[in-house]
């Protein structure tokens, strides 16, 4: 009788553990996907493209044919247009219809069509978009209330962090990947794209062409990052986000004015390390020396800049700004962005071998860049304001 007892409880031990193995708690992944996925949309864009002729035959007899047949010189009378469609994702993230996504994805756009999960397909607007930053928003108007994605808190990521990504990559809708934060605060010049200003989120989640503007999620399906960017070819499987914090902050700016003021103060930088600067000053014949400590050397200052107004040169060192030391150029952009357009920022410069304090103002962006091309093409003196 025992003998059958352990028996029996041996027999049915494996039986009652088979079945909860096949009992498993739902996903954090799909509880996070539930959360924020109704609020992703496909966002397909229509713009007009303008080419040059073409070549004639395109070194193929069967072009040269062709051209000659329909063409009386063998070429396209002039320039031609196509119509050329994209896509990519975005994230509703007001109830008003407002869409966060890319710029890339609507900019120069003729037409924007918003594709929800539900089905419904609703003409989009583009309320403003900064190529810096690479964000846009997006309006719609839908007669029914729209589903809104949570907003998280960007600076409270840590390395290692869960990380979601939903989009639309090949046009495959609402695609989840999963991975980790890879790092944060990865400047994007250390990346080779020195035409926007952005720190993003290091990801391992899969990101790729179509995910564009789709949101990044964390373990509780908020909203923390907008993906951006992919690295491709050797090293290959690099996902980059914008911080939802910075994301925020341009779309309000991008709402309010329909477009983002950006500070400047003209002038192109390289960090500095006491290394680098006994190297300069062993091999330089250029008739001065750099200080062998942390800063940020000027390599070159635009003309009509508040940098060149302010009597900065290439060769300086910045050393600090603000009153705190600066020992990289992310550093310095930091508090030229503080300060704003407009502000007034106190930098400690490294200056004809003695240290001293000058007062830079930064300009916008775009005036910076109307004012160099005015100098390029020689009619400053017309067309640009010699005030800040």
């Amino acid at each position: 009788m025992a003998l059958s007892l352990v028996l029996g409880s041996l027999v049915a031990a494996p039986t009652g553990f088979a079945q909860r193995e096949l009992i498993t708690p739902e996903s954090f992944v799909t509880k996070a996907a539930r959360r924020a996925g109704p609020a992703v949309v496909r966002i397909d864009t229509i713009r007009t493209v303008t080419t040059g002729r073409l070549p004639r035959g395109l070194g193929q007899p069967f072009f040269d044919q062709f051209f000659n047949q329909f063409f009386e010189d063998g070429l396209p009378p002039g320039q031609r247009t196509r119509r050329q469609r994209e896509q990519g994702t975005g994230v509703v993230f007001a109830e008003e219809g407002l869409i966060l996504t890319n710029a890339h994805v609507v900019e120069r756009s003729d037409q924007v069509e918003v594709h929800l999960t539900d089905g419904r397909t609703l003409a989009g607007t583009v309320v403003g978009l900064d190529s810096v930053t690479d964000l846009a928003v997006v309006r719609i108007t839908s007669p029914t209330p729209l589903p809104v994605a949570p907003l998280g808190d960007s600076d409270a990521l840590e390395v290692g962090d869960w990380a979601i990504a939903v989009g639309n990559p090949f046009g495959l809708e609402n695609t989840v990947t999963m991975g980790i934060i890879s790092n944060l605060n990865r400047n994007i010049s250390k990346l080779g794209i020195t035409d926007k200003r952005l720190e993003l989120i290091q990801t391992d989640a899969a990101i790729n062409p179509g995910n564009s503007g789709g949101p990044l999620l964390n373990a509780a399906g908020e909203v923390i990052g907008i993906n951006t960017l992919v690295r491709s070819g050797p090293g290959a499987g690099l996902g980059f986000a914008i911080p939802i914090n910075r994301a925020r902050s341009i779309a309000e700016e991008l709402i309010e004015t329909g477009k983002v003021s950006h500070a400047m103060v003209g002038i192109g930088l390289r960090p500095l390390t006491p290394e680098l600067a006994r190297e300069f000053n062993r091999n330089s014949d250029r008739g001065f020396q750099l200080p062998e400590r942390q800063g940020v050397l000027i390599t070159n200052v635009l003309p009509l800049s508040p940098a060149e107004r302010a009597g900065l040169r290439a060769g300086d060192v910045i050393l600090a700004a603000g009153g705190t030391g600066v020992t990289n150029p992310e550093e310095l952009l930091k508090a030229v962005e503080s300060a704003g357009v407009g502000g007034r920022l106190r930098l400690d410069v490294w200056q004809q071998g003695r240290e001293q304090q000058v007062t830079v103002v930064p300009v916008d962006m775009a005036v910076l860049q109307q004012r160099s091309r005015a100098v390029e093409d020689g009619t400053y003196w017309r067309r640009v304001p010699l005030r800040p």
